[in-house]
This record gives structure tokens, sequence and C-alpha cells, in this order.
């Protein structure tokens, strides 16, 4: 059962809210997409490191990530909530009047380039300068909050509302709610012992698409994507790790990434002879970056829950078994570069070729 109202059940204006919040998703993925992958490629490019292309096996469910973190990959998390969360929700998700994203708070953050000229409309999305403001405070510590703003009466607003956001809900009791909602605890996270609780942990990094040892923005965004369940309505959490190099979503649709490839001519020719395009509108639509033997693409993989991460039917408890997958492998595309209108993610398979 969703956690959130599907389309069918809303007023029409909740239905219309909520096409206005997808509109908006629709420009932050582009935006998403650009700064964690093409600015961070380009700041290798600067420092005269090569670019540590992610590999294939680093994309399969239960992949491992190398644990080696690169300063020149843009990292942050940030949250886009459909309502506005209330205050009830201050004891773990921070969000507090020294946070919001006023022109006092803001000036006295020194570690932001920010001048008295600062213009407050900023930080709403239909703003002309919002992307502009959002990629001066996105590098900041800790998570950025975009909620509806409370005071939008006549229509609804989004803003940039927070800043220094902490996620202070505990590992352990995000685990047990998922476990709980899954049916493998009826209350308690440790009902069935220690052992039986480590693998509930385990599993819950995987729910994710994560690996079990990681820490930082990965794990407050999963913990971040598993507590806003509780809002009743859609969510997205982006997030990026200097560790990763890769763009990570969780939304009403799952878990996806998003990353940098490299493809050789023939891929390409082969690519756009199945899509029936050119290899010159290929070139100009869908290569972000060239190096003398390839050219570099977007890819982008969506994950899907097998029947064990999913409510059973009947609504019994069950045991976790470790050995079985919780996720799989669902579509994958090479994605049209950041802006690109008329063409369309292209159907591809690369993750077990």
């Amino acid at each position: 059962m969703a956690y959130w109202s599907v389309r069918e059940e809303l007023s029409l204006a909740s239905r219309l809210r909520r096409s206005y919040y997808e509109l908006l998703r629709d420009e932050l993925d582009q935006f998403m997409l650009r700064y964690t992958l093409i600015d961070s490629y380009q700041k290798f490019l600067d420092s005269g490191i090569p670019y540590p292309f992610v590999e294939k096996r680093e994309l399969k469910p239960r992949g491992r990530i190398p644990a080696v973190e690169y300063e020149q990959q843009n990292a942050f998390l940030v949250l886009f909530v459909e309502g506005t969360i209330s205050p009830t929700y201050k004891k773990y998700i921070h969000f507090f009047d020294v946070n919001k994203t006023t022109k006092t708070n803001l000036l006295r953050t020194k570690e932001l380039p920010l001048d008295n000229k600062f213009d407050r409309n900023q930080k709403f999305l239909d703003s002309a300068h919002f992307f502009d403001f959002l990629k001066i405070l996105i590098p900041v510590d800790y998570a950025l909050l975009i909620q509806r703003d409370p005071t939008s009466k006549a229509r609804d607003r989004y803003a940039l509302s927070h800043f220094h956001v902490r996620i202070d809900w505990p590992i352990a009791s995000a685990a047990e709610d998922l476990a709980r909602s899954l049916r493998y605890v009826s209350k308690d996270l440790y009902e069935k012992g220690d052992k039986y609780a480590e693998d509930i942990h385990k599993k819950f990094f995987e729910y994710y698409g994560m690996p079990v040892i990681i820490g930082g923005r990965r794990t407050a965004a999963i913990v971040a994507a598993q507590y806003l369940k509780r809002l009743g309505c859609i969510t997205t959490v982006y997030a990026a790790s200097s560790e990763s190099r890769a763009l990570f979503r969780v939304s009403e649709r799952g878990v996806s990434k998003s990353v940098l490839i490299e493809l050789t001519a023939d891929e390409i020719a082969e690519l756009s002879e199945l899509n029936g395009l050119s290899t010159r509108r290929f070139n100009k639509n869908y290569v972000v970056a060239r190096t003398r033997k390839h050219s570099i693409c977007i890819f982008h993989t969506t994950y899907a829950y097998t029947s064990h991460a999913r409510p059973p039917e009947d609504g019994k408890l069950r045991d976790i078994k470790p050995d079985l997958n919780w996720l799989t492998v669902g579509d994958q595309y090479v994605m049209p570069k950041p802006g690109v209108w008329r063409y369309s993610p292209l159907i591809t398979n690369l993750i077990y070729t």
C-alpha cells in the first residue's frame, strides 16, 4: 500500500499542486544531472586528474563502491517535499528559525559568497535566479530543504526554505520502521535477536541501493527518505557523495542512479541505429564531453523491488532471508544532455553486458 495518495484520490486543487511539483522536479532533475556529473567532470579536468568513471559492477544491486574520496566531485543532500513539513517533525529533521533562508541568516553564514544585495525572492523555485541561488547554497554542510511555502494562498509556491538541515533520526529506527512495514518484525527491531536485527540493518541499506558501510550524506539521504514517508505526500531526495561519483535519487517511484559513461564510436553507431538517429544527432543531443577515444554520456538506471522488499499479500509476519535479493535492475537509459528539449532517453542494456 502506498504511503502517499495517488492522483485519483486527490482533490482538483491537490492534483494541480502535484502537477506543479512534478514540473518543478523535472527542472531540478536537469540541474542535478549537470551539477553532479558534468560540473564535477570539468573540475577533474581543471585539476588535471583523470575522471574515475563508475564501473558497471558498482551499479549492480549490492554493488560495492571503492572507498576513495574525490574532492573534485560535487557532494550534497537536497530534500524536495510536495507539501509543507509540520513543526512536529523538527525533532528528527532540524529546520528551525536559525537556519531559515532569511537574508539575516544567510549573511551571517561566512562560508557563503553573498553580499547585502541578496534578493529575498531568489529562494523561490519560480524565480529566474533560483538555480544560481541553489548553486551557491548546495555545497554547504548537511542538507537543503525545498518545500511548499505555507504563506502562499492564492497559488502554490515552492521555496528553498532551510539550509544546514540535519537528519537526526537513528539508523536503527529507520531500519525498524521499514522492517515493520514489510512485516519482518511486529514491533521491535530486536524482537528476534541481535543477528536478525543486524540482517534487517543490512537489508535497509540494500533496499535503498546502498552498500552497508557508508556514512555521511548517503546514509542521511536514505534515513531521510524513510522518515519522510510519514508525511503522506510525495518527496524526492537527491544525494551525491565524493565516493560514489553518481547522482542518487529516491522518490515515490523508487531508487535511481545516474553516472557518466564512456562510449566508443561503434557503440554510438549501434545505439543510434537502434533508435533511428543519425550519429550526428546523437552526438549533438546526448554527448556531454569527448576524449580521444570515447564520447561521454549520462547513463541512468532505475531499480525495482522484488517480492521480498514489498509487503506480503497476506499481511502475515515473515522471516528475513539474507541471501535473497531485494533489488533488481529496472530500466537503463542513455540520457539526453540536460536542457535538450525534443529527444528522449534511449533504452539500453549496459550493466550486464
